[in-house]
């Protein structure tokens, strides 16, 4: 029996064609019993060839570089034709580790809808991750993804991006007040003169399903006439020259600040400054994991039935829309409890009011009601009272934008005055006959409110019945009488603003209705 010493064994792992070599230089130990210990060399290799050993590795590597790779998992082969595919409207920023980031303008693979208002998605590099669902569009409708449309945008709204961008032909294409249709707004400024002035066509669709401003030029669809009259005037006062639309068409408020996130952790919230006081205790503005500016209301104990609402808010969340303030969660294991809600920098609507007197003209203020009764009437759908409508429950933002905010906070307040119709605190000057007698609330009651709200909006922030106690503006209401005209409204207006103060709810408008209206007194200004 032979063994081999460590060159014999390390020659083992070498190719066949080196066997010669390792004959060669091999050591054998005889180990016979009886025998003298007897070492042979090998005289044609006094010792081991390394170069021969680096080569059989090196040959070794180029026949493992040329193997094929391994199958792909069969995940891989997922068939995503059938699933939708959308183009993001905004950038998204990453806030959690579930979160996909988005860039506008690039397609997305929907893979899951785990609610309506986050989905998950796929990017084209093959990330996947959760998405804000109104922060997409469907690809086959793809007019949100040119840079002149905006959805949500009305004629005064309109009016005042196209004056902070007084360039001849801006534009941007809106809804119109007509259901489905939509609204070429433009600027344009006459030779010689420093005024601009607004422009509005409505765009058209002959018997053909064709698009036209100008009758003699159709086209089959809007961007394509877009496109044509942004080289040729063809009808209109001068060509479309710079495309505002979407400058002026901020990102929307996610439902929750991150998928995962409802019941907010306070060590990631920073308060930064007191904003103000309002029914539950103060409000400040702070910071969500330093990035994202918040309001935070801190709730006074003993102030609101705490564990009602935050069942309450768990719904509430799920309330999106771009005329609502958009309620971002509640930090429930913490004292005071915290609501975390959206910023809004120019803030309650009331002060909004009264520190611009004389400087807001009536299709602005007209525009503000519009804000509000478009976040009423996503509330409505929606089956959700508010309960205190009023201008002081709405906020300001940074865009001049309206937004309902406290929707249905008030049913959980514990204070004697603001439960009883009778005491100090209710708001009886904004409530319907059927809710200071009966404590009946629905959305028609809100209706009643939202009226009282123009009237607000329209004399500038002053108070409803100002020298009337509650008991006489009581008295008031039941014997027929009404709040009168502001001299900032116009008949057409104070028209809408009395039919929302009919005695009963039947037979006051639905906020729906009320939207329609307002459209169409907007686009008559």
């Amino acid at each position: 029996m032979f063994l081999f010493t460590d060159h014999t064994i390390q020659s083992v792992f070498c190719c066949c064609c080196c066997s010669v070599q390792e004959r060669e230089m091999r050591t054998k130990v005889n180990l016979e019993p009886d025998t003298v210990l007897v070492t042979q060399y090998s005289a044609s290799q006094p010792d081991v060839s390394y170069e021969s050993i680096w080569k059989c590795g090196h040959k070794r590597q180029l026949q493992f570089k040329d193997k094929p790779l391994p199958p792909l998992p069969p995940e891989a082969f997922e068939d995503d034709t059938d699933k939708p595919r959308v183009i993001a409207l905004y950038d998204f920023f990453a806030r959690g580790p579930l979160d996909l980031p988005l860039k506008k303008s690039e397609e997305y693979i929907i893979l899951e809808q785990y609610d309506p208002l986050w989905w998950k998605a796929r990017d084209q590099h093959g990330n996947e991750g959760l998405i804000p669902s109104n922060y997409v569009t469907e690809k086959k409708s793809n007019l949100e993804t040119y840079k002149w449309y905006c959805r949500n945008m009305n004629r005064s709204q309109a009016e005042l991006l196209l004056h902070q961008k007084p360039k001849e032909g801006a534009f941007v294409v809106r809804d119109s007040s007509r259901q489905g249709l939509l609204t070429l707004s433009m600027y344009s400024r006459a030779k010689g003169s420093h005024n601009g002035n607004i422009l509005h066509y409505q765009i058209k669709q002959n018997h053909s399903g064709q698009y036209y401003v100008a009758e003699n030029y159709v086209f089959s669809s809007v961007p394509e006439l877009i496109e044509y009259h942004q080289h040729n005037a063809a009808g209109l006062i001068t060509r479309l020259r710079h495309p505002v639309g979407s400058d002026g068409c901020t990102s929307p408020e996610t439902a929750r600040l991150s998928y995962e996130e409802w019941g907010l952790n306070p060590s990631e919230l920073l308060l930064l400054k007191e904003l103000g006081r309002g029914q539950f205790g103060v409000v400040y503005l702070g910071k969500w994991k330093e990035t994202i500016k918040v309001a935070i209301k801190t709730i006074n104990e003993g102030a609101m039935s705490e564990d009602d609402f935050i069942e309450e808010a768990k719904l509430m969340m799920k309330l999106s829309h771009p005329k609502l303030v958009q309620l971002y969660g509640v930090c429930t294991h913490h004292k005071p409890l915290y609501v975390v809600t959206e910023f809004m920098e120019n803030g309650c609507l009331l002060s909004y009011l009264r520190q611009r007197r004389g400087k807001l003209g009536r299709d602005v203020l007209l525009s503000m009601c519009q804000d509000v009764c478009e976040g009423m009437e996503y509330l409505e759908r929606n089956s959700f009272i508010h309960r205190d409508l009023a201008a002081r429950n709405c906020l300001v933002n940074e865009d001049h934008v309206v937004k309902v905010s406290d929707f249905g906070m008030a049913r959980y307040v514990i204070d004697d005055e603001y439960i009883s119709s009778s005491g100090a605190k209710f708001p009886v000057k904004w409530s319907s006959p059927e809710v200071f007698h009966f404590k009946k609330y629905s959305s028609k009651s809100d209706v009643w409110s939202f009226g009282v709200l123009m009237w607000e909006v329209f004399t500038e922030g002053k108070m409803p019945f100002e020298t009337k106690s509650n008991a006489e503006v009581v008295r008031e209401i039941s014997q027929g009488n009404r709040l009168y005209r502001p001299h900032l409204a116009s008949h057409p207006v104070y028209k809408v603003m009395y039919s929302c103060w009919h005695e009963k709810p039947e037979g006051r408008p639905t906020f729906a209705e009320l939207t329609v209206t307002l459209r169409n007194l907007t686009e008559m200004t």
